[in-house]
């Protein structure tokens, strides 16, 4: 084995007052869960061989948020977690960890998507993405998203911030300064 993509999901759409928490618990179980399981099944193969690809699938809805998919948002969500402390402890072993968020047609989104929209999401504009998140010089700990042949690299950023004195570590000084601290012009990814 030298690669793996985990690419399970479902879906359990209702608005997080309505959804039930057993609703909540598969969605994770089944994305998070699935993803974590079938990742530990190969690890140590991995490691064995100093080599392998790990490919997670994410989501607009985990990375930006989606009305209606608290479950969804949060496995999701929680897949770029896992990626990020993946990707820290293959990297001495040449395991290389990424994540693609796709957007496509499929039966899971044939429902949200006007037809026009879903010619153009052809789950082969995807391909190219996969294929380079799993190449033999691939990146490590990237999200990348693509869709109808648009490619971008979705980032979590912090800020530079501000450092305040003792006497103004207090909510109102952090609303005073809330402009300042959210300033991306700076930011490190």
């Amino acid at each position: 084995v030298h690669i793996l993509i985990n690419n399970a999901g479902v879906l359990r759409d209702k608005t997080f007052a309505k959804m039930e928490p057993a609703d909540f618990e598969f969605v994770v179980r089944v994305h998070l869960l699935g993803s974590a399981f079938a990742t530990k099944a190969c690890w140590e193969t991995f490691r064995e061989q100093n080599y392998g690809r790990v490919l997670m699938t994410s989501s607009s809805s985990g990375l930006f948020g989606n009305f209606g998919q608290a479950n969804y948002g949060a496995a999701k969500a929680g897949i770029v977690g896992l990626m990020n402390v993946l990707a820290q402890e293959g990297r001495k072993t040449d395991i290389r960890v990424n994540t693609v968020s796709p957007t496509a047609a499929t039966r899971m989104t044939e429902e949200l998507l006007p037809p026009q929209a879903l010619q153009l999401m052809k789950p082969e504009a995807i391909t190219p993405a996969v294929l380079f998140l799993l190449g033999e010089n691939a990146p490590t700990r990237t999200i990348l998203g693509a869709g109808a042949g648009s490619f971008a690299q979705i980032k979590i950023i912090e800020t530079e911030g501000v450092n305040l004195p003792e006497d103004e570590w207090t909510p109102e000084a952090i609303e005073a300064h809330i402009a300042e601290i959210g300033d991306v012009s700076k930011a490190q990814a």
